[in-house]
């Protein structure tokens, strides 16, 4: 009988240990979290045995880890909003100042009237486009533009967006190429904005080309290939990132919108963009889900 009563009063004063060492623990654990600055990488560990402090110790880990990601995403979006507000003040603030500018001169030149009321009217233009774009880059982002598609006839909206760019086309001394096998050709797309995608990459060639524009076109896939320009060479890797421009100087009209919005409108409707540089030749490559 009191071997039993001894063993079992050694059970209880082990179980009273580890019951002392499992309390020690969590209290070494709250202490370490209270003390712990936000930012800190920390990973608390276990010296105890037994499956449920190491579960305890993995689960507070999990949740660290998610909360330092919490604040690593909230971090890059707070730089990312400061950078975007810096790009759009210095875009809508060059065609207001100016269409400002020019207003100015009005008062006091009135037989430049209609001249200057001309610049003023396409600062004004400019200015609304920057801000379409804008609108429109943050509702793909937000997923807040529903696009509908469909087996959609891939070239009428090529020859539609041409031929809205004309007058630019033909001031710039382009004439563009373009080559296909048929005319029957058809993507799975939105049919406005596939023709968004085609005014933003005829416009890039018009904006930041050397003279010429060549596209192709096959089944699934269409290729825009224009000459460089004078200026600095593109990145192929950034080149759809937005506010990306190949000019550390912001003068070289647009928002850097363009082909970040080509990028959105292309994934959203299940294709893809790349681009790549030939020698003096840039080539955008648009492959459409088949």
């Amino acid at each position: 009988m009191l071997p039993a009563l001894i063993l079992s009063l050694l059970a209880l004063v082990l179980a009273l240990l580890r019951l002392l060492a499992y309390r020690n623990q969590m209290l070494e654990m709250a202490r370490v979290l209270e003390e712990t600055p936000a930012e800190s990488n920390l990973c608390l560990t276990v010296q105890m045995s037994g499956a449920a402090p190491r579960r305890l110790c993995r689960a507070v880990n999990t949740r660290l880890e998610q909360g330092r990601q919490l604040r690593l995403e909230a971090l890059r979006g707070e730089r990312e909003l400061k950078y975007t507000m810096a790009c759009i003040s210095h875009d809508i603030r060059t065609p207001l100042a100016g269409a400002m500018g020019y207003l100015q001169l009005l008062e006091g030149e009135q037989a430049k009237r209609d001249e200057y009321l001309g610049v003023v009217k396409r600062r004004l233009e400019e200015l609304n486009g920057l801000l379409e774009e804008l609108f429109l880059y943050t509702r793909l982002l937000n997923r807040s533009l529903p696009l509908e598609c469909e087996v959609t006839a891939a070239l009428p909206p090529l020859w539609d967006a041409l031929v809205e760019f004309y007058p630019q086309l033909e001031a710039a001394g382009i004439a563009p190429e373009l080559h296909y096998d048929r005319e029957d050709l058809h993507v799975w797309a939105n049919r406005s904005s596939l023709e968004r995608v085609y005014r933003n990459l005829i416009a890039n060639a018009i904006r930041h080309g050397g003279g010429t524009l060549a596209v192709s076109a096959q089944e699934g896939v269409l290729c825009f290939s224009n000459s460089l320009g004078s200026g600095p060479t593109p990145d192929p890797d950034h080149l759809f990132d937005r506010f990306y421009q190949s000019s550390p100087a912001r003068g070289t009209g647009g928002a850097g919108l363009g082909l970040a919005i080509v990028r959105e409108l292309m994934e959203q409707m299940g294709g893809q963009v790349s681009a790549r540089l030939s020698g003096a030749v840039l080539e955008i490559k648009l492959e459409f889900k088949h």
